[in-house]
């Protein structure tokens, strides 16, 4: 990918694009995916980075959802189990299957679970990653030695995929753009052009590094802006009804060593009812989520002190060495865009995760609600509006069979995986250049080389691009990040060509963020 290139695209006046979409988070590129596998041209665009917001702050699971089958949800579950398992066969460097285990404390729980894990099972027939069983307190405690064992029955065991999602949306960014679709991060667009009809024709967008201006023609438009869907829709209507009930979930990032083990911790019902997971991931142990009803949408929202409360307690509750806030790595929020109800509700857990897509008379096509398992699917059914938008015919959806960029059948050891085939291009960049294998940071196993690639091949414009979202430093241990800020910024600035006043602006906006995963005593 290359935004000087994809810019150049934008200055033909006279092209109109099949689909321009607004938004570059997981909605967004599951709808440019889909447009080019129907051989559609698509022009994508992200105020932020890709993946700035909700998209890179799961939980890292793809998963149909063992509590959307509990609430009696079974279409949403059975859609996403298929496209957990479409997802993991077409992307296996960036997704893996993932043990986890419910302890159980009674008979009657033994038996709940194990009827409902059986019927979990059944749903993911030839796409299954492993089937349920029972075990007992002994086997529960050696895979997981941090456990608390006072009054363990024993454990359910049952398998789900986990993902990178940061680096899956960056993937599917790299497909779309091979494909040839132009997608840019770091472009607001600013205002929706309609036609003597009030139709849509188009947009007006702006590179938010050079400031530059651009005006595109496109016959249809799709608002894939998740929690700020609403935003867009009253940019084309200011009566617009809200559309989104945004709900934070947070995650605490602790050493691996609180729980142990290769195994993740299901709690299937905390104090209030929701569900807590404690998740091995890339060398630490990824604790949440909460459900908060949150009313305004922000980029970067922050962790209120009662949910980091909620979640140290309730995996204390759980576990034999006891979390506190001073071991905590870094502490995450993101914003689900929940559909909003036409009636309302004060209850997360009411509100469907399931997707919806809505046409307004002039012919916006908004995304909303949906999850990350099933981002392929909500791209394909937003696109089958293409025909109804522009009453012209058009392919059909081949993007289950389009495997992601990095695909390969070896996948590279170590933290290598995320970048499957171009693995060993990273790599061949010390060769001529010795000095990009030095780490990064003592504590991680990333090298400087990845920081040039980034640069020079993923879109990375900015600081907390590289360490953020290209490597999860921040996310995994938000002081190793701003201890590594400096070394990366000045490499950066010779791969941009920038300057020392970019470089203190940079360190300064980083440092900025990067507080904001430091948890507060």
């Amino acid at each position: 990918m290359n935004r000087d290139e994809n810019f150049k695209q934008l200055q033909n006046k006279e092209k109109i694009w099949d689909i321009a979409v607004i938004g570059g988070g997981a909605s967004g590129l599951g709808v440019a995916l889909d447009a080019v596998s129907r051989g559609l041209s698509v022009a994508l665009f992200e105020k932020a980075d890709f993946a700035k917001g909700t998209s890179s702050r799961s939980t890292k699971l793809l998963h149909g959802g063992v509590r959307y089958l509990a609430q009696g949800d079974v279409f949403l579950v059975l859609e996403a189990l298929r496209e957990r398992g479409r997802l993991i066969k077409n992307a296996p460097h960036l997704t893996q299957n993932q043990a986890f285990i419910i302890p159980v404390y009674t008979r009657w729980d033994r038996i709940q679970y194990s009827a409902g894990l059986k019927m979990y099972d059944y749903m993911s027939a030839n796409l299954s990653l492993g089937a349920s069983r029972y075990i007992s307190k002994e086997e529960t405690i050696s895979r997981m030695p941090g456990i608390n064992p006072k009054g363990l029955f024993g454990g359910i065991v049952y398998h789900d995929g986990q993902f990178d999602d940061a680096r899956l949306a960056l993937s599917i960014a790299q497909t779309a753009d091979h494909a040839g679709a132009i997608v840019l991060n770091y472009t607001k667009v600013n205002a929706l052009e309609k036609d003597a009809s009030g139709k849509l024709s188009g947009l007006h967008v702006q590179d938010m590094l050079s400031k530059k201006k651009y005006s595109i023609k496109a016959r249809m438009v799709v608002n894939a802006t998740g929690v700020f869907a609403d935003k867009v829709l009253q940019m084309d209507n200011p009566d617009a009804a809200k559309t989104i009930q945004p709900s934070q979930g947070i995650h605490l990032v602790l050493d691996l060593d609180f729980l142990g083990g290769k195994d993740a911790l299901m709690i299937p019902k905390t104090r209030d009812g929701r569900v807590l997971f404690a998740v091995p991931w890339q060398g630490k142990l990824v604790v949440g989520t909460t459900d908060t009803l949150r009313e305004k949408a922000k980029l970067e929202p922050e962790a209120l002190q009662k949910e980091i409360d909620f979640v140290l307690e309730t995996a204390a509750g759980y576990l034999t060495r006891k979390p506190t806030r001073a071991d905590v790595k870094s502490v995450f929020a993101g914003l689900r865009p929940l559909a909003r109800p036409k009636e309302g509700s004060t209850k997360t857990k009411e509100i469907s995760r399931s997707h919806k897509v809505i046409v307004s008379e002039s012919g916006l096509v908004s995304l909303t609600g949906g999850k990350w398992t099933t981002f392929r699917k909500m791209g394909e059914d937003t696109v089958e509006y293409f025909p109804k938008i522009t009453g012209e015919q058009m392919n059909p959806s081949r993007s289950k069979d389009i495997l992601l960029h990095g695909f390969t059948k070896v996948i590279p050891k170590g933290h290598w995986a995320v970048y499957g085939s171009n693995a060993v291009l990273i790599q061949d960049l010390t060769k001529a250049d010795p000095g990009l294998s030095e780490r990064i940071n003592p504590e991680f196993p990333n090298i400087l080389a990845e920081v040039v690639w980034a640069v020079r091949h993923e879109m990375a414009v900015k600081i907390e691009d590289v360490l953020s979202r290209r490597i999860r430093m921040l996310i995994l241990d938000a002081q190793a990040a701003l201890d590594s800020a400096e070394k990366v910024v000045k490499l950066m600035a010779s791969e941009l060509g920038k300057d020392e006043g970019w470089i203190e602006k940079e360190l300064e906006d980083f440092r900025k963020v990067a507080e904001k995963y430091l948890i507060k005593s």
